[in-house]
């Protein structure tokens, strides 16, 4: 039986700097939806990587003393490294300076082209050099040195420039109406409001283009030596790029087009919610299912910043908490959509109680006793009351269902939520049953109780390895659950532990966070 195939994207990372935390949480939001959709039994397609053309990469490079494939070069490497270091399940790493994406936005600008939809013309506008883009005279306000400023607080200069056009402004009645149609195609609804606003305005024609007397790192024009590509149109191509666009016919493009996620963050929505969906529109393209985009994360309050010195690297993080303890806490702490606010405080707080008071606790107590009161094996429960049966059903059926619901509204805080309401449960169970007391006063009912506690915490293992994957398989490897055993679909009564099964002696999986006063001073 084939299974149902499930595609998903970040944004491609710009290699102007290092990544930083915001990266790393676009790429672990990413995965923890890929990592749940595989327990699920969907066949998955994560695609990450980095964008590499534009007037910023090129500007960087020569100030560093690079060239632009050099520095470009450089910091991919950082972040195919990032990807690595969060245990992200990507399937693929795209680059746009490889031949495929080259092969890809150039076959995409001539479909554009032979269609009359990309004319040569002149431009006149504001332009952001760090946002690649340019924006209209009432989108701008005024710094405090008189600047001008987007709405994201960079400033811009006037420019005026040969440059190639794509007719955005044939598009504004058919995306409004393509909005309506499909609720869901922005997420969550907030910023679906604002694109709406911005596109009831009226769309103007978009420049697609630089000239190489100002820019020459870029995709080259099919058919004009003169002009590379604009970075949006570039860069969003890489999406159809990774599945073998411009062969419309290959297996990987007719399984995995369209889309069902491009999760970026909510400063991009405009080039993905607005300019992607009419380039694929023109294209005669299916457009992604949905674009989700989340939040920023601001430091103790304010928004990370090279100049306030709050940057927070992922590398850092993940040696100071560890990486399931980091990933969690991500998922966990920001809500849907939402910005995020880190403090070490805080950080630890919830760390502790949810992974080494919550799951921690519960397993180690359990295996434990287990390891010194059954003979090391997992035991026989020689009887099953109706309260134990409607404990377990609680782990079989009700929790996967609503992690399930959670996930399909890509409310995935929600879901770790429920996880953790579950081993909440499983602690007052413990307590209500008190095995410690039953060791001496009922030793057979003792075994039911661990049987029936080892059995939630196979249970909570599967569902929250998309969340902590290297904790949750050691949970299931000392519980000696098979590879193969450890899906969504194994949350049931036909998959048990095998009474009599060995267990080593169990080791935390979450050990407590603590730290010194100077590190705490040195964290925040």
């Amino acid at each position: 039986m084939s299974k149902t195939s499930f595609y998903i994207t970040t944004a491609i990372s710009y290699v102007n700097g290092s990544p930083h935390l915001g990266h790393a949480y676009e790429g672990i939001l990413t995965d923890a939806m890929a990592r749940f959709k595989r327990l699920d039994g969907y066949d998955v397609r994560f695609l990450t990587g980095t964008d590499e053309h534009g007037e910023k990469v090129a500007k960087t490079a020569e100030e560093n003393g690079m060239s632009a494939q050099e520095f470009a070069d450089k910091n991919a490497d950082e972040f195919r490294e990032m990807t690595a270091l969060l245990g992200l399940s990507n399937d693929d790493f795209i680059r746009t300076t490889e031949p495929r994406h080259y092969t890809a936005a150039q076959a995409i600008w001539t479909k554009l082209q032979d269609k009359g939809l990309i004319a040569l013309g002149k431009y006149e506008g504001w332009y952001s050099v760090r946002e690649e883009g340019y924006f209209t005279e009432d989108e701008l306000t005024e710094g405090e040195n008189g600047e001008k400023l987007t709405p994201n607080g960079t400033p811009v200069k006037w420019v005026e420039e040969e440059s190639y056009f794509f007719k955005l402004s044939d598009y504004t009645e058919k995306l409004l109406d393509y909005y309506e149609a499909h609720p869901d195609f922005i997420q969550p609804a907030s910023r679906r409001n604002e694109i709406i606003s911005f596109v009831k305005q009226g769309l103007k024609d978009l420049s697609v283009s630089r000239h190489k007397d100002r820019l020459h790192w870029g995709v080259p024009v099919p058919g004009d030596e003169n002009h590379v590509m604009y970075v949006w149109l570039d860069a969003l191509t890489n999406y159809i790029t990774a599945i073998g666009y411009p062969d419309e016919d290959s297996a990987d493009f007719k399984k995995f087009w369209p889309a069902d996620y491009h999760v970026i963050g909510k400063d991009i929505t405009r080039f993905h919610c607005v300019y992607w969906p009419a380039f694929l529109m023109a294209a005669d393209l299916p457009l992604p299912k949905a674009i989700f985009a989340h939040g920023f994360i601001n430091v103790q309050g304010q928004k990370m910043s090279k100049s306030i010195g709050n940057v927070l690297s992922p590398t850092g993080m993940v040696e100071m908490y560890g990486l399931d303890q980091i990933r969690y806490l991500l998922l966990r702490e920001i809500s849907h959509g939402n910005d995020g606010n880190f403090s070490h405080d805080s950080a630890v707080e919830r760390m502790n109680a949810d992974l080494a008071n919550g799951i921690g606790n519960l397993a180690q107590r359990t295996l434990s006793m287990i390891y010194k009161n059954c003979d090391g094996q997992i035991p026989e429960p020689p009887t099953s009351s109706e309260e134990d049966q409607k404990f377990l059903n609680g782990f079989y059926k009700e929790m996967p269902e609503a992690v399930r619901d959670k996930f399909t509204r890509f409310r995935i805080d929600e879901a770790l939520k429920v996880i953790i309401n579950f081993v909440g449960e499983a602690d007052s169970y413990v307590d209500a049953m008190a095995p410690w007391a039953l060791k001496k006063e009922d030793p057979e009912r003792m075994k039911t109780v661990l049987y029936v506690l080892a059995e939630a915490i196979r249970c909570i293992a599967i569902a929250i390895q998309f969340a902590t994957p290297s904790a949750a398989a050691k949970l299931l490897d000392q519980l000696k659950i098979p590879e193969d055993q450890r899906l969504f679909e194994h949350m049931s009564a036909d998959y048990a532990l095998k009474p009599g099964t060995a267990i080593d002696k169990p080791e935390g999986v979450f050990p407590r966070l603590e730290f010194s006063d100077e590190e705490q001073k040195a964290a925040g």
